[in-house]
């Protein structure tokens, strides 16, 4: 009995406590419910945000740091550029590809003397397939055209030009999507994916500036763009670029500054191509992705 005294005792006075210590038991609320927080919450919501949250092959992932200097961000063995957005806010643009593998990828970021692995699920996707015949046979283009190219699809600039969701550059309906692969001319093209979307339309119909941009390359057949055709490429900065090829007309020049729905060719059939068409080819960080969700969304 004795036993059972002293435990109703001190029920008794643990309520008395509770009674005469409000603070106490609000003060223990607060720790319950913090705790379940940190537990329901990532740990990289506070300075990390990534978009989409469920990539898919083709896909550019948007990385958002919060921090007091300049993060590192690196993705699949590269590392890639990070740059302001206003206060202490950092936007990193990171790539994906057909040939990409799908699955678990780890964004790192390090940032105010610490690091994050931050884990994203890349999704699988299918990709049509297409046979197709061309003219002049495929042919493999010229090396000065090649080095052009890469040149201009490898530039960083640190300004932004681009705002909001890229436009449609061409009037027509679309022939050819993102992440084809091909047979051309019974061949199958071994690594190959069709790296831009194409756009029906007749010989001289006008194509127009998605987004803002300067125009860094102009390439034309009697230059030695034989696969490309006449091409213009515009660099909306931030590593962000255009291409347009197989034009019929070229309405710029380089170094010129255009804005968004600005007309800056006109449709064509030059270079290697299956009849007149605009193929626009969008380049994040070097690597041709999916145009659609930039002008779905886009990303600012």
């Amino acid at each position: 009995m004795a036993h059972l005294h002293s435990f109703w005792t001190g029920i008794r006075r643990r309520r008395t406590l509770w009674r005469l210590n409000p603070s106490m038991l609000i003060g223990g609320l607060a720790a319950a419910i913090a705790l379940i927080f940190l537990w329901l919450v990532p740990a990289q919501a506070a300075d990390v945000q990534i978009r989409p949250t469920n990539p898919q092959l083709g896909d550019t992932i948007l990385v958002i740091v919060r921090g007091s200097e300049v993060p590192t961000i690196q993705f699949e063995g590269e590392t890639y550029p990070a740059f302001a957005m206003g206060g202490d806010r950092y936007r990193a643009l990171l790539p994906t590809t057909p040939l990409d593998a799908p699955g678990r990828k780890v964004i790192q970021v390090t940032t105010d003397g610490s690091t994050q692995n931050l884990a994203v699920s890349l999704r699988d996707r299918s990709f049509q397939t297409q046979r197709i015949t061309v003219r002049g046979g495929g042919s493999g283009g010229t090396e000065h055209e090649f080095s052009r190219l890469r040149t201009f699809r490898e530039t960083i600039s640190p300004e932004k030009y681009w705002s909001g969701a890229f436009r449609r550059p061409a009037d027509g309906r679309v022939t050819s999507p993102f992440g084809v692969r091909r047979y051309y001319n019974g061949v199958f093209a071994q690594d190959y994916y069709h790296r831009g979307v194409d756009y029906a339309g007749g010989v001289g119909a006008p194509i127009y500036a998605p987004a803002a941009g300067r125009v860094a390359l102009v390439g034309r057949v009697s230059d030695g763009f034989v696969l490309n055709g006449n091409t213009i490429g515009v660099d909306h900065g931030q590593g962000v670029s255009s291409v347009f090829i197989h034009l019929s007309r070229i309405d710029v020049n380089e170094g010129d500054m255009v804005q968004a729905g600005q007309r800056i060719g006109g449709i064509g059939a030059t270079g290697s191509a299956t009849g007149p068409n605009l193929h626009w080819g969008l380049f994040v960080n070097g690597k041709s992705v999916d145009p659609v969700p930039w002008r779905n969304q886009g990303f600012d």
